[in-house]
């Protein structure tokens, strides 16, 4: 189950299947202004650098470290999930020096910060063996099966694929994400065609798909249970006013961010 926050002012959502630290953020709760009012994490969107950097120190106070303390995503819509340690704490508004749609780290300490503003964001944690993930699912990247790279890369780590717990946040929704043939068409591909009730089909040759349950069949087949995923109902699009949503600002928004961290 999903629940709203509030630490200080910032408004975050966190899920009771994650047990560490944990934060989807809003809109709510930095010192942006304009349409970047308020929380804006969005380092390249046109923002002042210096509201942006006192949001970056309001939500990595929130993971208990420094503005420089936490790993980042450099997102491409790849399926790139890197293995993250202490050399890659990154310095606020500095070049990330690698591409990568996910983070996963058995390092204590060190928060994993991946940015949304429609995409699926996912937090994955094996509590008992000390491993987390923080990955942005926008379509490409979920059938390219960057979900299944991360639980790889987990494994890896010492996570048991049944002890891995999920939360999927807030994303763009079924009822908003219309889209051509080419994203069903792809998604079926990456399912097996399991895809009942991923889509809707209108009269104008458009789909209205159900990216956040398309990524939940995919962790259920991955060998996750069920009651370790939850997934959040709230739409980025519909929750404009909560939510940065790239579509609905037509690309001029800030973004929010998933973040996780191991005490």
């Amino acid at each position: 189950m999903f629940t709203e926050e509030n630490e200080n002012g910032l408004v975050y959502m966190s899920s009771t299947v994650i047990g560490v630290p944990h934060a989807f953020t809003t809109r709510f709760g930095g010192v942006s202004e304009g349409i970047f009012a308020s929380l804006n994490l969005g380092s390249n969107r046109g923002d002042d650098p210096a509201a942006v950097r006192e949001n970056y120190r309001r939500v990595c106070a929130l993971m208990g470290c420094g503005i420089d303390g936490a790993a980042v995503t450099k997102q491409v819509h790849g399926n790139v999930v890197r293995v993250v340690d202490e050399r890659d704490r990154h310095v606020c508004m500095s070049t990330v020096p690698y591409e990568a749609d996910g983070l996963v780290t058995a390092v204590r300490g060190l928060p994993l910060m991946c940015f949304i503003a429609d995409c699926v964001p996912a937090l994955l944690c094996d509590e008992d063996a000390g491993v987390i993930a923080a990955v942005h699912c926008g379509w490409r990247s979920s059938v390219s099966d960057i979900l299944g790279v991360a639980v790889d890369k987990m494994g890896a780590l010492g996570a048991r694929t049944e002890n891995i717990c999920c939360a999927l946040g807030p994303a763009i929704g079924a009822c908003c994400f219309e889209t051509d043939d080419d994203v069903p068409d792809a998604i079926s591909a990456w399912l097996g065609g399991e895809t009942e009730g991923l889509f809707t089909r209108r009269s104008d040759g458009k789909t209205m798909v159900d990216l956040r349950a398309a990524n939940r069949r995919r962790l259920l087949r991955l060998g996750l249970r069920a009651e370790n995923i939850d997934v959040s109902e709230e739409c980025t699009f519909c929750s404009h006013d909560k939510y940065w949503s790239h579509r609905y600002t037509k690309g001029q928004r800030g973004s929010q961010a998933a973040a996780i961290v191991l005490r």
